[in-house]
């Protein structure tokens, strides 16, 4: 399928983050609001041999050429051919004044703090750090309106198979990929069916009279003030973290479930609301044949949890656990939602607050060590180091937490630096670690107890 020139119409996922359009110097279409993931990758590299392996991964994937016209009349989608993708290769072999993982660490810091013009194509980056001639650290960036974490996953693999091919390893040639624009026709027709139409009845219910949650802001963010992100990381113990695998699996929940509820707690408990609705990230691909398409799917599904008759942390999991389910069964983009629903947003409305969103980062693909060709790819995983600039998110507070082969928990809070402190955030993050530590360990304590 080349459609390149062609008008198409965009997906609801592109219209939300319309919704959210500042111009090109703010916002979903502003030079900051990136996906950004980093490997490790341990082998000797070809440069130019890598550079035609990124290239051809812009073949591949139409959305990394893909522009969202939206200064004539109706926004559309609109493909361009392909070009070479931006290869910065970093230097790194003569610092030794650091542990190499500190150094790891501060360049990618120093990556996700760079900015990328939506204007530019491909929306691809590749940064290479080079710490010796067989140890390198690949940074991928892309703009958010190209792609999502997922997306991420399948571009590095691709890049890992297009490069061993290119070496001459015996690499099967990959199937011819879905497009991001097939994924839009099929969500065209599918919010046109029985299944949509049954699940607006279910939001139109569930989120009768709801609205988003939020929290008060530490200063007051003008209108039309310029956002400046910066993101805090921590990880929880692996004590923590066996505690609430163990407990998810008792509860015949998952870990974010259980850690979606202390998150709940945590609003709870900040606010003093019962009827607690938050915003949950999930990745959005509701069909299989489109788990290996690059583009923005990500989605955002209000999660409405009633604490005030709730005992005790086990029965709060309890119905975490059920609102998640449901809301997976009825998954509709949220615009659609909020049609469903207009009350949700009326939170955006007000100055001096902030919606703090929720999401588990478990990507499928290549995740842990994998040989490919003569190269091992190894992703990024656990970071330490909190950075004053990062990747925007268009509205709010996000946090990400990522369950690690190690047994930790590593945690990202991206919030905006001219809204709150990032004292506010860590002391967040405390209580939020000390509310699930006492809830696994100890699931019938009271929620007024934890």
């Amino acid at each position: 399928m080349d459609i390149i020139g062609a008008r198409g119409p965009l997906s609801t996922n592109l219209d939300m983050l319309c919704m959210f359009d500042k111009g090109d110097q703010d916002g979903s279409f502003g030079p900051r609001h990136l996906v950004i993931l980093s490997w490790r990758l341990s082998g000797e590299l070809d440069l130019a041999t890598f550079q035609g392996a990124v290239d051809d991964v812009v073949v591949r994937h139409e959305m990394l050429r893909t522009q969202v016209v939206r200064d004539d009349g109706e926004p559309y989608q609109k493909v361009f051919p392909p070009s070479p993708a931006e290869l910065v290769v970093v230097d790194l072999l003569s610092d030794d004044s650091s542990p190499r993982e500190e150094q790891i660490d501060d360049f990618v810091n120093e990556v996700e703090a760079s900015t990328m013009t939506v204007a530019q194509l491909p929306h691809l980056r590749v940064v290479l750090g080079r710490l010796d001639e067989k140890d390198t650290v690949c940074v991928l960036i892309t703009h958010h309106v190209a792609s999502d974490g997922l997306s991420l996953q399948v571009i590095i693999r691709d890049i890992a198979n297009f490069y061993a091919a290119r070496r001459g390893f015996p690499i099967a040639a990959p199937p011819p990929a879905r497009q991001y624009q097939e994924f839009t026709a099929w969500q065209r027709e599918q919010l046109n069916s029985p299944q949509a139409d049954e699940s607006r009845a279910y939001w139109r219910e569930a989120a009768r009279g709801a609205e988003l949650v939020d929290l008060p802001t530490d200063h007051l963010f003008q209108p039309g003030e310029q956002a400046l992100y910066g993101v805090y990381r921590f990880v929880l113990d692996r004590e923590v973290s066996a505690a609430t695998s163990a407990f998810a699996k008792a509860m015949r929940s998952s870990p974010f479930m259980v850690m979606m509820a202390a998150f709940s707690a945590l609003l709870h408990q900040e606010t003093g609301v019962d009827d607690v609705v938050s915003a949950i990230i999930t990745s959005g691909r509701v069909e299989p044949r489109f788990n290996e398409t690059v583009g923005p799917f990500f989605n955002m599904l209000p999660l409405r949890t009633e604490h005030g008759s709730c005992r005790n942390f086990m029965e709060l999991v309890r119905r975490t656990r059920e609102s998640c389910l449901a809301a997976y069964t009825h998954e509709l983009p949220f615009a659609e939602i909020t049609v469903q629903a207009p009350t949700l947003t009326k939170t955006y409305e007000r100055p001096g607050t902030a919606v703090w969103a929720f999401q588990v980062m478990q990507y499928p693909g290549v995740t842990e060590a994998e040989l490919i060709g003569d190269v091992e790819y190894s992703a990024i995983r656990k970071r330490h180091k909190s950075y004053p600039v990062t990747s925007d998110i268009p509205n709010g507070v996000l946090w990400g937490l990522d369950i690690l082969p190690t047994g930790e928990v590593a945690g990202t809070a991206r919030y905006n630096t001219k809204e709150y402190e990032e004292s506010t955030v860590a002391e967040m993050v405390e209580r939020f670690s000390r509310i699930l530590r006492v809830g696994v360990s100890d699931p019938a304590t009271p929620l007024s107890a934890l």
